[in-house]
């Protein structure tokens, strides 16, 4: 009798890869366990591996809706891996860039982008638990998914420029979070407006 694999358990290798690229960038420059591993250094296993978790994050999605396994609780764990492993990612490229131009302020750079992508996440829940599901969403702009933006950590990492990813992040993360709280803002006025007209017309 075969097994039958869940999206859940494709989420959960796509958050030990996302977690393995992180623990990758903040390895930096130094030899991984000292061994050669065929000539590639920490930043790029750390790409690698962080592009191989985004094509899980997206497999796990359109595999749960082509199999017909959808719920309500994979869309939210797949909400929480994709925080954890992007959050995880940035703090461990501030850790692995504490040796070079931004020294140790490198570190703090790297958690307030990790802290922002968090803070994305609880607002995100919030919009949700408020509008219903995929509400936060920003939608695609000519085929191009505001999620993809993630795709150039692994581009950059391989091409050499951390330091400027680094603090590219350290400035957009919170400006995105800035943005989502903003949004939330508005949906919850507007829900409140609603709820209110409806009570109106009860009376």
């Amino acid at each position: 009798m075969g097994t039958r694999v869940t999206p859940s358990q494709v989420t959960v290798v796509r958050l030990v890869t996302g977690i393995a690229a992180a623990a990758a960038f903040a390895l930096g420059s130094s030899p991984w366990l000292g061994l050669p591993w065929w000539g590639l250094s920490s930043w790029d296993w750390g790409a690698g591996l962080f592009i191989l978790s985004m094509v899980l994050d997206r497999g796990d999605g359109d595999y749960a809706r082509q199999s017909g396994q959808t719920s309500a609780a994979g869309h939210k764990f797949d909400l929480i891996a994709d925080t954890v492993c992007n959050a995880l990612v940035f703090v461990g490229l501030g850790i692995g860039l504490r040796g070079g131009e931004w020294g140790l302020n490198a570190i703090p750079m790297g958690l307030l982008a990790g802290v922002s992508v968090t803070f994305i996440l609880c607002l995100v829940i919030c919009m949700e638990n408020l509008a219903g599901a995929r509400s936060a969403e920003l939608g695609s702009f000519m085929g191009f998914d505001p999620d993809d933006a993630m795709l150039a950590v692994p581009v950059l990492v391989f091409l050499g420029y951390q330091e400027p990813l680094l603090l590219a992040a350290a400035v957009g993360a919170p400006g995105f979070a800035l943005l989502f709280s903003v949004q939330w803002l508005v949906k919850y006025r507007a829900r409140r407006r609603a709820a209110a007209d409806v009570g109106k017309r009860e009376e």
